[in-house]
């Protein structure tokens, strides 16, 4: 092992790891963005730069800085000058609609927001209502309503002003949709992101997880979610390089294989799908392509038979989640079996100094294939959920025990099966939607008396949402009308694809909706109440 080597394997936090490769490999391709290069040097420096900027602004250690914006090189630059000061970053998801966006803002406490190109319009719209944020920038805006990222980044020094936190203090907060309507900011230290780094150390890698210089990533899922921060952290801390697309276009993700003989892609199943139904995909040579990564949910077989034939590579399921930074279980190449073998139902095994155990509704451990919660423990759960002790305490409990909300079991082999979501929630096209966010959009409509949203099987998504609507007496309600009232009040992927209108919901004695008895016959004949 090489000194460099020692010194990046040693390191305990993200500034650390990139100040190293900025030392060791500064001409080494970070991240390539349109015509644009930048190496970990011009990394290093850059975020130097923007880190003075952040001080000069009046940014302490502990507080947020916002990113609005589609993926960009840049996002991850402004990342490493919020940490050398010591504060950690809030990519929003730009798919909300702006009270959630805004309530977004307002809970992080962001003083500053940078924001990406295409989104200015939006910036000036919603900045009357957020309550702490004082600046913006705009990264590529280019409509000279705010101050330009470039120019104000380039007025400060290339000084690295070493303020960065230490291995337990907050790096990332990413937000997870609220089950009672509100997200919840996950807060990740610099600790439980590099976890897996370290977890990866500690046993003899997998091939999968073997980086080689000169080895090129394609990120192309949404740095708001942890799948796209993830990716280009993780490609930062290989030393390795990422191509980043502002967001998942199949026709630009071919180009990008084709033009930079493109190794390692992570991918939902749905965008996988849209790939191998593109017009060019036949043309295209995968033979560099080694691996595929996918989560968010499972692959079905005949999409994973599909996909093997065609892209010629190994494929690894990834379960895990926002609040477990990221991967925790993976499902390897090895047992990828286009036949279809019982494991290929399963998401894996867990990652080395990650704790799977399945727990029953008083938090007692099951045996072998009893279906339970799962629940997790390692150094890579989040620290909690911002500004909310009730809900980090009704998630991790006192032994360190993480609660995911979705139900499966472990077989004797140590394989995890995931059934059914505790939480309710829906995974569609690899975004979470939990229904009590898109009932309480309904539920304001004047006609409506009462609403369910459910997940339904969809080919595509793999799930979509479903509103079961109850109209009030002697009023009339179509579906069209419903689903254009919810996209006033929630995000476009959140709002139902489809309504049905029905006489009354089914409830238990205490009033509970009983959602399993409106997704069985949509369910009925599947492996698992998941798609």
């Amino acid at each position: 092992m090489t000194e460099a080597t020692q010194a990046i394997a040693a390191a305990e936090t993200i500034v650390q790891v990139v100040r190293n490769h900025a030392q060791s490999t500064p001409a080494a391709m970070a991240f390539t963005f349109g015509d644009e290069v930048l190496s970990f040097g011009s990394l290093d420096a850059g975020s130097n730069r923007a880190a003075n900027g952040l001080l000069a602004q009046g940014i302490q250690p502990g507080d947020r800085v916002a990113y609005l914006g589609k993926n960009s090189h840049l996002y991850f630059e402004i990342l490493l000058g919020a940490l050398k000061v010591g504060a950690a970053m809030t990519p929003v998801n730009w798919r909300l609609a702006d009270p959630e966006i805004i309530y977004v803002l307002n809970d992080c406490q962001a003083r500053l927001l940078f924001i990406g190109d295409g989104f200015a319009e939006m910036a000036a719209r919603i900045a009357p209502r957020l309550e702490h944020v004082k600046t913006i920038i705009g990264v590529d805006a280019h409509d000279g309503r705010q101050t330009d990222y470039r120019t104000w980044r380039d007025g400060f020094p290339a000084t690295d002003p070493h303020r960065e936190g230490g291995t337990d203090d907050d790096a990332i907060q990413l937000y997870t949709s609220g089950t009672t309507g509100h997200p919840k900011g996950a807060v990740m230290t610099n600790r439980s992101i590099l976890a897996s780094r370290a977890g990866a150390s500690q046993a003899e890698p997998l091939d999968w997880q073997v980086s080689v210089p000169g080895e090129v990533t394609l990120l192309a899922m949404p740095c708001f979610h942890i799948s796209g921060t993830g990716t280009g952290l993780g490609t930062m801390f290989a030393g390795t390089g990422a191509i980043v697309l502002p967001e998942y276009d199949p026709t630009k993700a071919l180009e990008m294989i084709e033009q930079y003989n493109i190794s390692k892609i992570f991918m939902v199943p749905a965008a996988i799908q849209i790939m191998l139904n593109h017009p060019r995909v036949h043309e295209v040579d995968f033979s560099r392509l080694k691996y595929i990564t996918y989560g968010a949910s499972p692959i079905p077989l005949e999409l994973m038979r599909a996909a093997m034939d065609r892209f010629g590579c190994g494929f690894v399921q990834m379960y895990g989640m926002t609040e477990t930074s990221g991967t925790i279980v993976t499902l390897n190449p090895e047992d990828h079996d286009p036949a279809g073998s019982p494991r290929m139902l399963s998401v894996g095994k867990p990652l080395p100094g990650v704790e799977i155990k399945i727990i029953d509704g008083e938090g007692q451990e099951l045996p072998a294939g009893q279906i339970g919660e799962i629940a997790t423990r390692s150094i890579k759960n989040m620290k909690g959920y911002w500004n909310n002790p009730k809900a980090t305490a009704s998630t991790i409990d006192a032994d360190g025990w993480l609660k995911t909300g979705d139900a499966g079991y472990l077989d004797e082999d140590g394989y995890l099966y995931i059934r059914d979501r505790v939480k309710d929630m829906i995974i569609s096209g690899g975004e979470n939607v939990y229904p009590a966010e898109v009932e309480n959009a309904i539920y304001s409509h004047p006609k409506v008396a009462d609403v369910a949203v459910i997940g339904v099987p969809d080919e595509k998504w793999g799930e979509a949402v479903k509103a079961c609507v109850v109209v009030k007496k002697n009023e009339s309600l179509t579906e069209a009308e419903v689903i254009a009232h919810a996209r006033q009040h929630i995000a476009g992927y959140k709002c139902p694809k489809t309504v049905d209108f029905i006489d009354v919901l089914p409830r238990n004695p205490s009033g509970k909706v009983l959602r399993r008895e409106l997704r069985a016959p949509y369910w009925e004949g599947k492996d698992r109440a998941v798609n």
